[in-house]
């Protein structure tokens, strides 16, 4: 697979290593120096260096519905949840994402619990 995600800080920073058989050059916001920063920050850093940005926060959802892409956003409605359950949905849909990535049209990609 090709996706380069960029995790948001309300995620673990230990998923970019666990995705990167998956997903290569997957970065935490706390690996490229964005933890602290703005959505709009992040989302910009995002779009300049082709991440899709993964994340439980509702702003970039939004900011996604507003903008369009770049950077895509995959939204994981998922509430508090552990590491491994995220990363357990994440895997369990990896087809869908890297076809989400690749696709030039659609900008947001929301996740549910199964």
């Amino acid at each position: 697979m090709t996706g380069r995600l960029l995790l948001d800080e309300n995620l673990s920073p230990r998923l970019a290593f666990a995705l990167s058989e998956w997903f290569p050059d997957s970065k935490h916001v706390r690996d490229v120096q964005l933890k602290g920063q703005s959505d709009h920050r992040i989302w910009e850093f995002a779009a300049e260096n082709g991440y899709t940005i993964v994340t439980k926060d509702d702003d970039f959802r939004a900011l996604s519905l507003l903008r369009g892409a770049p950077p895509k956003v995959i939204w994981l409605v998922v509430g508090n949840t552990s590491t491994a359950e995220i990363l357990r949905i994440l895997l369990g849909h990896t087809t869908a994402i890297e076809a989400f990535i690749t696709e030039p049209i659609t900008s947001l990609l929301t996740l549910r619990k199964t």
